[in-house]
């Protein structure tokens, strides 16, 4: 009798159709496992509780003890063809077809959300109601069906607890259409912040846990050079034409913290960052296919770009910036940063080759040199930001240390800081934070009378 209460709970598992893929996620597979396990005529004890434990870890490691919390934040985070439909910015109507499978799926996700331990360990204690080792069975720890858990963002739980509200879940499939078309879908929902990394030759793309979190309230100076930065990247968010940037200058100025801040700062209208090393840039092609068609406005950022004389990869980023027939798509902008005006290293050997009669050098060394100069042209909006001078340098110490609450003798202050940059990397506004930090953690570790012995 108790096996007929089991079914239904695997039968829901095998009937997901366009949530599929969430049999292959860690916690459904193991409760898959376990539940087959129970229709086992030959099971033994040890199999079952080995299942059980299986199962419980993995739930346990997802970060929740529910199981209708995990099942709703699967279902939330996934990427299927309903939830890729739905925010797919190039598709005018819905499939019905998929959006009816979808429903059915939802109503088997909500039966196996409400599957209890109870259920389990009653089945347990039948089946095993002759072993030894059957008092094992009630000191199996136990999952919980209702969580108060709000970790994640309002939007978040906002849709959850619609779900939640529907007699059956199939009645929210229009809010989670609308949900998905607001915020994405898949990795994209999950992060706000990406890398493109390669494992055994293939590129993908990993979701950053923690990323940088500096604010444009944060940064001192430049507020001229970083607003040309910050109003492109309004153009590009409400769907205006706007240009790829490049930020190039001197070291330690705020370029690349410039470009994460933006990215802090916007998030929440849709803004995703996804860092590409130098050395991947020939995967261009292939991140744009991942990210064309997607609802968000992608901003692809390298960091530090510079190209050897023997570098091709400089072709790739040439061929996105030029917009080919391919890789031309409106949500999708590369912020690039740079200690050089010229992306590419040229010689002089190759400006000696426009009037060279040696036969070794090239015939058209000057479209070689123009080749080179062009890449960074091919940025509609290049911002230069420049060491600063001592009174600059000077106001960008004061403004993080006012920022930070320092109560510290202006004066002391000025001369210490000028101290600093004498002895380490000269003055930037890198300079200035890494002085603030010291002195700070200063402070901090041996109280305010540091100040007077320094």
């Amino acid at each position: 009798m108790e096996q007929s209460k089991l079914s239904p709970f695997l039968l829901a598992l095998d009937s997901l159709s366009i949530y599929r893929g969430l049999l292959d996620n860690k916690v459904l597979n193991k409760l898959k496992e376990l539940l087959i396990s129970l229709t086992k005529s030959d099971v033994t004890l040890r199999e079952v509780i080995n299942s059980y434990h299986e199962f419980y870890f993995e739930l346990a490691q997802g970060g929740t003890m529910s199981l209708k919390d995990y099942i709703l934040y699967q279902i939330l985070f996934d990427e299927n063809p309903f939830t890729f439909q739905q925010q797919a910015i190039h598709i005018n109507h819905s499939n019905d077809v998929i959006k009816k499978a979808a429903a059915q799926d939802l109503n088997c996700l909500q039966l196996i959300s409400q599957l209890e331990p109870a259920i389990v360990k009653a089945h347990l204690s039948q089946l095993f109601k002759d072993d030894p080792y059957n008092t094992l069975i009630e000191e199996l720890p136990e999952w919980v069906l209702e969580s108060d858990n709000t970790s994640l963002g309002d939007h978040f739980n906002h849709i959850k607890e619609r779900i939640e509200a529907c007699n059956y879940w199939q009645d929210s499939l229009e809010e989670l259409g609308k949900f998905h078309k607001r915020y994405g879908c898949g990795l994209f929902i999950r992060y706000y912040a990406f890398v493109w990394e390669r494992t055994n030759g293939l590129g993908y793309i990993r979701g950053i846990d923690s990323p940088d979190t500096i604010r444009l309230d944060e940064l001192v100076e430049y507020q001229n050079e970083r607003s040309k930065v910050i109003e492109n990247t309004l153009q590009f968010l409400q769907g205006f034409p706007s240009n790829n940037v490049l930020l190039y200058g001197d070291r330690g100025t705020g370029k690349s913290s410039t470009v994460k801040a933006i990215l802090n700062e916007y998030c929440t209208e849709g803004l995703r960052m996804l860092e590409v090393p130098k050395a991947y840039l020939s995967d261009f092609p292939l991140i744009i296919r991942q990210l064309k068609n997607r609802s968000q406005k992608y901003i692809i950022f390298v960091d530090d770009l510079v190209f050897g004389d023997n570098e091709e990869n400089y072709t790739s980023l040439k061929a996105v910036l030029e917009g080919g027939l391919e890789s031309k798509t409106t949500n999708i902008l590369i912020y690039a940063t740079s200690n050089r005006r010229h992306l590419v290293k040229e010689y002089f050997k190759e400006r000696a080759g426009l009037q060279s009669n040696n036969q070794d050098e090239e015939v058209h060394a000057g479209d070689t040199i123009q080749e080179k100069l062009s890449l960074a042209d091919r940025f509609g909006i290049n911002v230069v930001f420049s060491s600063p001078n001592q009174n600059r340098y000077l106001e960008i110490v004061k403004g993080i240390a006012a920022r930070r609450n320092l109560n510290i003798d202006e004066e002391r202050l000025e001369k210490e800081a000028l101290k600093w940059a004498l002895w380490y990397n000269g003055r930037s506004a890198r300079t200035a934070r890494q002085f603030v930090d010291w002195i700070e953690g200063q402070i901090n570790l041996k109280g305010r009378k540091i100040l007077d012995e320094i």
